[in-house]
């Protein structure tokens, strides 16, 4: 049924309607996003951080419940979430999580990224709610399973636990190969890894 436009006697339909206002979402820029970012922080926040053992320089202090609600008014965007991670800022990066596209997600760029994992949550927020849906996630299991970085390490084993329930495809002998896996590195001495591996 065609309905009378609020801006006009033009009839249009309703997914004409949805398109309209889809184009009219305001884009988020990179520098629109980190001054949102430097307006949320909060020393509390940071304090808990520490106590927790995130203990990274760059970090404004923004609890995960508010950085998913921008990341909602955002929405999905690989290009913003590069540019993000590229800044080096701890909450952009986990928002860089949030709004990118496992679909978009190369062994390469996942590569780059792991190069930067410096806590536990970066690597534990990437690896939930970016890498486990991406097609290379399980060949990124096995490979740094065998690193020794530490950060990069746990975030074979964090892989693995989020793949175990969100990949719904796989074949039972990838998760045994998994156990094998768990039971090599079961003796890492690193609170971080030994926290993942369980």
């Amino acid at each position: 049924m065609k309905a009378l436009s609020p801006s006009s006697s033009i009839r249009t339909t309703r997914s004409e309607r949805r398109v309209v206002s889809a184009q009219s979402k305001p884009r988020w820029a990179k520098a629109a996003v980190l001054r949102e970012l430097e307006s949320l922080a909060d020393s509390r926040v940071r304090a808990k951080m520490e106590y927790f053992g995130v203990r990274v320089p760059n970090a404004h202090g923004i609890s995960a419940p508010v950085l998913h609600t921008l990341a909602k008014q955002i929405g999905r965007s690989h290009a913003l979430a590069l540019e993000l991670w590229a800044t080096g800022i701890h909450e952009a990066r986990i928002l860089a999580t949030l709004i990118g596209d496992s679909e978009r997600v190369t062994g390469a760029e996942m590569d780059r990224w792991a190069r930067d994992f410096d806590s536990w949550d970066l690597v534990d927020a990437t690896c939930c709610y970016l890498y486990a849906q991406a097609k290379p996630a399980w060949n990124k299991v096995a490979a740094w399973s065998r690193r020794r970085e530490e950060f990069v390490k746990r975030a074979a084993f964090s892989l693995m636990a989020y793949l175990s329930y969100k990949d719904k495809t796989a074949p039972n002998a990838k998760f045994s190969g998994g156990l094998r896996v768990i039971e090599r590195e079961a003796y890492d001495e690193r609170n971080f890894v030994r926290k993942a591996v369980n």
